[in-house]
């Protein structure tokens, strides 16, 4: 296996620290997929029958929920800048399973309404939030197979959360079903305030677990600097890379999301039954998890830049084989949009790290997020109105075919490293004189 410039293996060398940091990232994604995405196919349901509410609005709630959690991603964006990330993402798995636990125990749309919502942007900003934060800090140079391995979270949560809350809750019913996945949220961000740690200095470490000569030869050692890298939203905002690199990743989660709605009813119009539709699900979430690590793999080896081009020309094919229509180009569409669906995420964290680096990177994601979570939002409105036009989900396809042509172009103009002042330093060999922030913004 190939070795990175720092001489570690691609897949591993992270130490028992930054596994565990990994792990905790992880379990953050699976409880997020788990409670306000896949998860809801049983507690969305399970609720409406116990209160006797029209399903479709129970299910309109989770559409109000992804808008206020937009809000909190603001909101958590700036408790995350004055906290750190351990303490936010702890404060958020709190949130997360005390209302999920709540959601159990509601009698009406309101109260359902309004635990989903704290649901959906408190454990989102733990994982994205936080949880991207935790990865820059620890592993700026080595974020694509990390993020490779926390992102399996998703679609592991896609293979065992669904049947485990579906026996929780066909067995205990929703209002005791939902506490033990509660109870796993509240222990989980305890785990967090008592072993994880906001950078790998607080462990005696150095970031991606280097020893301390190549630490200090190849990675820019601050001092005394602002602790948000000189950034402020108003040089984010103004900033062209900021919007590159929350456009063009949001749109790769776009698609996912647009793609992973509707798999089930799509792959029921070509034909399959809904077990079987269902039971393709399960093998793409597996399939994710073996995508998510090779397109980890690729951008460590060789950057997220070509890793994200190369991304999106697989995910065209894949798309472009599932509209033909025939059999055999369907089966192969399945396998390729399952890799695809587990590497999309990887990106969400990857390229802004890339681009901006760990210095201050509490400061950029609390920018850069809530733009992907808006991007990412526009799916059900193309979804929509590409069903409309067309009759089918097929137009949906054709079109996420033709956005991510589009996307394959914007990421061409990234400047994949502009402001990561510890790629700067190595590629000009420990010398280098940093422009600031301000005199970078205006070029």
């Amino acid at each position: 296996m190939g070795k990175t410039k720092t001489g570690k293996n691609l897949i591993g060398g992270f130490g028992r620290a930054g596994w565990g940091t990994i792990i905790y990232c992880a379990a953050m994604f699976w409880l997020y997929v788990g409670m306000v995405n896949d998860g809801s196919n049983i507690t969305a349901p399970a609720f409406a029958a116990k209160n006797g509410i029209e399903y479709s609005l129970v299910l309109s709630m989770g559409t109000i929920a992804g808008i206020v959690g937009f809000l909190f991603f603001i909101l958590f964006g700036q408790i995350n800048i004055k906290l750190g990330a351990k303490k936010t993402s702890a404060i958020c798995l709190f949130l997360s399973g005390i209302f999920y636990i709540g959601l159990g125990l509601s009698k009406t749309i309101t109260m359902y309404a309004i635990c989903l919502c704290i649901i959906t942007g408190a454990i989102m900003s733990a994982g994205y939030i936080s949880g991207g934060v935790l990865v820059a800090k620890w592993f700026p140079k080595r974020k694509g197979v990390v993020m490779g391995y926390t992102t399996m979270g998703h679609n592991l949560a896609s293979a065992f959360y669904v049947p485990m809350i579906a026996f929780f809750v066909n067995n205990l019913g929703l209002q005791k079903g939902v506490i033990i996945p509660g109870i796993l949220a509240i222990i989980l961000g305890i785990i967090g305030l008592l072993f994880i740690k906001d950078t790998p200095q607080e462990r005696n470490m150095y970031p991606d677990n280097v020893t301390k000569e190549v630490y200090e030869a190849e990675y820019f050692v601050e001092q005394d600097e602002d602790p948000n890298g000189g950034w402020t939203t108003k040089k984010l905002l103004s900033e062209r890379e900021t919007w590159l690199a929350a456009i063009t990743t949001g749109i790769y989660q776009l698609v996912t999301v647009g793609v992973m709605t509707q798999l089930v009813v799509r792959n029921m119009q070509l034909g399959f039954t809904q077990t079987q539709a269902i039971g393709m699900m399960t093998f793409l979430a597996l399939i994710g998890v073996v995508g998510s690590w090779i397109f980890g793999i690729l951008d460590d080896k060789f950057g997220t830049k070509k890793t994200m081009v190369m991304f999106g020309i697989w995910y065209m094919i894949a798309l472009f084989l599932n509209v033909l229509e025939y059999r055999l180009t369907i089966y192969i569409s399945i396998f390729m949009i399952g890799m695809a669906i587990g590497g999309s995420a990887n990106f969400t964290t990857s390229l802004p790290t890339a681009v901006f680096g760990r210095h201050g990177f509490e400061k950029v994601n609390s920018v850069i997020f809530p733009i992907q979570g808006i991007v990412t939002s526009i799916n059900f409105l193309l979804s929509g109105i590409s069903i409309a036009l067309t009759g089918s989900l097929r137009g949906a396809y054709i079109v996420f075919i033709g956005i991510l042509a589009l996307n394959i172009l914007i990421i061409s103009f990234v400047n994949e490293h502009k402001f990561n002042k510890d790629f700067i330093k190595e590629a000009n060999n420990g010398n280098v004189v940093y422009k600031t922030l301000s005199t970078e913004a205006e070029m």
